[in-house]
């Protein structure tokens, strides 16, 4: 049994992957401080530990309590539109805590490292779909820092052999097919669950950014990679790196969805309208990104199980249904075995 750190691991796909491990039968420690994540998010028998992963001493006192065979990073500032507002904030945080808690795993022998990175490296792509190897050139202070924090890794491995899966999401979306987990933002910036909450009237009309692309229809394109898919990618790249070499994947379907296909999507499988209203194009937004995912194939076997956009789809109708407000309300963990919250916790 291997016991692994999941930084952010009460958030969106960060709980998923908890959810994952501790199904494969790892021992998982979650470290968050919960401004994004939540308590009831985290899967029955990991250890909570609710602290900054910014906060140098914690790490120091968490790698002295666990031994770890991996760390799953998630832990980041994440928003495009914030990150170009406080571009500042956005490099120096998510790169300092990357590398504060790359030099913890060094110190205490952890040598396998998986970084949740962005299609946000890739800016403006001439070329699609998008390899691995496709020039970075983001326009955004987000993905900047995110393509900082691979560099730093990179050297990580070059000098401390610390071996890292920088794995670049596209578009995450649905929610665990067992209606155990969902997506619960505050605030909520992904389209599917924003077209779910106007089809419910929990939120006014969509606005839809551009319907002037060079598209089919009009509207930007987008690869959407269900969340469980996603999740099973970061534990076949935890196996990779037992092979002692650092990887760098691409993470999508490898299929484009319009905004206009995702709009009529929900409207099927809820029954309702989606309401929206056209707007126009939102600065640095490119026309089409959708993965290339063959590296990703080949290395670890993988395939997305929830390949469809109704998949996709049902699976986020069928949470929001159930959980209105989201994660308020659930029970405080997904099983009758609780979670153990560790002691040296803070607020």
């Amino acid at each position: 049994m291997a016991r692994f750190l999941v930084t952010g691991g009460a958030g969106y796909v960060g709980s998923h992957v908890v959810l994952a491990l501790r199904e494969r039968g790892d021992d998982v420690v979650v470290l968050d401080d919960l401004r994004q994540g939540h308590r009831q998010a985290v899967a029955a028998g990991a250890e909570l530990v609710v602290a900054d992963v910014g906060d140098r001493k914690n790490l120091t006192e968490i790698f002295a309590n666990w031994k770890f065979d991996g760390v799953l990073h998630f832990a980041a500032l994440s928003l495009v539109g914030e990150s170009m507002r406080e571009p500042l904030r956005y490099m120096a945080e998510n790169l300092s805590n990357t590398l504060w808690l790359a030099e913890a795993a060094v110190k205490a022998g952890c040598d396998r490292f998986v970084l949740s990175s962005t299609a946000a490296l890739f800016g403006l792509p001439e070329i699609i779909p998008i390899e691995e190897d496709a020039g970075f050139a983001p326009v955004s202070a987000y993905g900047e820092s995110k393509l900082m924090a691979e560099r730093g890794l990179e050297w990580a491995d070059r000098v401390h052999g610390l071996r890292s899966a920088c794995l670049r999401y596209f578009n995450a979306a649905g929610a665990d097919p067992q209606g155990r987990l969902g997506e619960d933002h505050t605030p909520e910036t992904h389209l599917i669950p924003l077209a779910i909450d106007a089809a419910l009237g929990i939120r006014p009309p969509l606005t839809v950014f551009g319907t002037d692309y060079d598209t089919p229809d009009g509207t930007a394109i987008r690869d959407y990679v269900h969340v469980t898919d996603l999740a099973d990618a970061h534990l076949r790249a935890l196996d990779v790196l037992k092979q002692g070499r650092s990887v760098r994947y691409n993470v999508g379907n490898g299929n484009g969805y319009s905004v206009l296909d995702v709009i009529r999507m929900v409207g099927e499988v809820s029954g309702r309208p989606v309401p929206y209203a056209e707007g126009p194009r939102r600065a640095g937004d490119p026309a089409v990104l959708v993965a290339a995912n063959a590296r990703l194939r080949r290395d670890t076997g993988w395939s997305p199980r929830y390949g469809s956009l109704e998949q996709v789809v049902r699976t986020a109708w069928t949470w929001r249904q159930k959980h209105p407000h989201g994660f308020d309300g659930v029970a405080a963990t997904m099983s009758a075995t609780p979670v153990a919250e560790s002691a040296m916790a803070s607020p």
